[in-house]
């Protein structure tokens, strides 16, 4: 199974969840911080449609800033409801454009991630299929965009669910998905990890 086909497969679980919200869950917060679950489903999708020229032109209006270039996304697709959102999925089942880079690595990591926002924050967990964590893991350290490299600098990772490890220094365990969400910055999982770098890996994540 390629990478494509992976994020392909990604998005599609993506969808499936989505048609089961109700409008108070799309309201609800999602794990990415002033995002609604509605504006993270908007986010994944929202570079596919952008050609090139778009594209710049959103990343100058974010002053270079991928962050600020996001949040111009997601403030235009609030005008939308629920229904559009889901609409744009329906239309588009393969990856576009930006998120199609790297073979598919950017949409299967970008969509795998923000997945796990929306599902951890509605209390709705799944078992994330483990030949999407082995490619999204490394990419996640490697992407400069995420920071999972600096996050975890000075410690050991250590999968209990899937064989895979990185780095040296003081371990950090617990399941593949709760490291991933961490790496991503996400405070949420500390409580299913362990081990002796957990503290320094806790004051990098809860720092403001």
């Amino acid at each position: 199974m390629s990478v494509n086909d992976l994020a392909r497969a990604e998005r599609a679980d993506l969808v499936e969840l989505l048609e089961q919200l109700t409008p108070r869950q799309w309201a609800a917060p999602s794990l990415c911080d002033r995002w609604t679950v509605q504006d993270v489903a908007a986010h994944v999708i929202s570079y596919d449609g952008l050609s090139a020229r778009e594209l710049l032109r959103q990343m100058v209006r974010g002053r270079g800033n991928p962050h600020r270039a996001n949040d111009l996304g997601v403030r235009a697709a609030r005008r939308a409801d629920p229904a559009a959102v889901l609409e744009q999925y329906r239309r588009h089942p393969e990856p576009r454009g930006l998120t199609a880079q790297f073979g598919g690595r950017i949409a299967l990591t970008d969509g795998l991630i923000h997945q796990q926002d929306i599902r951890r924050a509605l209390g709705r967990p799944r078992a994330v299929p483990p030949e999407r964590l082995r490619v999204v893991l490394p990419f996640a350290l490697t992407s400069p965009l995420l920071g999972g490299l600096w996050r975890v600098r000075g410690m050991m990772l250590r999968a209990t669910d899937l064989d895979w490890r990185h780095g040296r220094g003081p371990e950090v365990t617990g399941p593949a998905e709760a490291l991933l969400m961490a790496m991503a910055g996400r405070p949420d999982p500390l409580p299913e990890l362990a081990g002796p770098g957990l503290p320094v890996l806790r004051r990098r994540l809860e720092r403001p």
